[in-house]
């Protein structure tokens, strides 16, 4: 089941990037970030109250706190980099280039998380690598 979620997340990225292109000409890419980021919060809580997980909230541990904070703070500057570069780049060029994030990924799995770092996974690197480097030369 974990595969169709990815598949979807990866639909809905590519989905994602097409109408931020469209959308964000004309407006600063600050601003954008910021409509995109509201719509994202008011989602993603609306989920938590249809699925009725609020409750949990108590139960998160600081541990937990504090890296989720962590995350959303990446992720923040994520998406601020990624539309200032699509209002000022081409999207078939901005996004394979915000793509290596899966090689930096797979990377960091394997130094903070222990993770294998196999030859297949190095050779999936590489074949990104030169992929993203085909699409932007």
């Amino acid at each position: 089941m974990w595969a169709v979620f990815a598949l979807l997340s990866a639909v809905f990225a590519a989905l994602t990037s097409i109408l931020a292109k469209v959308g964000i000409d004309g407006v600063n890419s600050n601003l954008a970030t910021a409509i995109r980021t509201v719509v994202v919060v008011i989602m993603a809580w609306g989920m938590v109250f249809l699925t009725h997980t609020q409750t949990g909230i108590a139960d998160i541990s600081k541990k937990s706190w504090m890296f989720l904070i962590l995350s959303g703070l990446a992720t923040g500057a994520s998406w601020l980099c990624y539309y200032r570069a699509l209002q000022i780049g081409e999207a078939s060029k901005v996004v394979p280039i915000d793509k290596l994030s899966v090689v930096i990924t797979l990377v960091l799995a394997f130094i903070f998380l222990h993770e294998q770092f196999t030859m297949k996974s190095l050779f999936g690197c590489l074949l990104i690598g030169a992929g993203t480097l085909m699409m932007v030369l």
